[in-house]
């Protein structure tokens, strides 16, 4: 077996053993306080051998068994179509990436471009934290067919698809505040804004990633189109 793939595995298992683990306290702990509060006014006391065999509680267990299970199935299923990184495709793979998912985010650069290199790294942290999209990148220079079919005049330009149509894209950093050093949270908003990820909760509400550079360098490139 592939290492990286075993360890991926393992760390669905491990996080859907230890979120079990707590859904089963967190359940019986509940159950606890509301058979301590009926005893209270009966005078009766909680048996706890009775408790491990409620069988509410173990309807409730299974349940969130059955779901963790289930949600850990998805994500290898989206992992094995690309998802949770942030990969550079070629124009002959760029068809199949794009309508080989539910959605996908699609970064059209140049090397050369330092506001692309700003994008990639807030959108190579989105990847990892929003295994439901897809996160791809493309060289325009190199894919000059679908940079004219696409409309694409400016970039950095991220174009959003859903099931292979383009339905919405980010074309510099206008919406983003226009400057050098918005933050990856900044994205992430405007991103779940327009409904191609979904909402997450932060524990730091600045996001992960910030203090980039305040250089500011036009990233702007023309092309002759004839897009539809």
């Amino acid at each position: 077996m592939d290492p990286e793939a075993f360890k991926s595995k393992m760390t669905d298992l491990n996080f859907g053993n230890v979120m079990a683990a707590a859904a089963r306290d967190y359940q019986k702990e509940l159950l606890v306080q509301g058979k301590a509060q009926a005893s209270t006014t009966t005078n009766e006391e909680v048996d706890l051998d009775d408790l491990m065999d409620d069988p509410e509680l173990e309807k409730l267990h299974a349940d969130r068994i059955a779901a963790l299970k289930k949600e850990a199935e998805k994500r290898q299923a989206l992992k094995k179509q690309g998802h949770g990184e942030y990969r550079e495709i070629s124009e002959g793979d760029f068809l199949s990436e794009v309508t080989g998912g539910e959605k996908v985010i699609c970064h059209f650069y140049h090397r050369e471009f330092y506001r692309c290199k700003i994008m990639d790294k807030h959108l190579k942290s989105l990847a990892l934290r929003h295994i439901e999209t897809k996160f791809i990148k493309l060289d325009a220079e190199n894919a000059p067919f679908f940079v004219t079919k696409l409309g694409v005049q400016m970039l950095p330009c991220v174009i959003m698809f859903r099931k292979g149509v383009a339905v919405d894209r980010v074309v510099g950093f206008q919406d983003l505040g226009a400057k050098d050093d918005f933050t990856t949270r900044t994205l992430e908003r405007l991103l779940i804004k327009k409904g191609i990820i979904d909402e997450k909760k932060y524990e730091d509400e600045d996001g992960n990633v910030d203090g980039e550079s305040r250089r500011s360098v036009r990233s702007s490139v023309n092309y002759d189109s004839d897009s539809d």
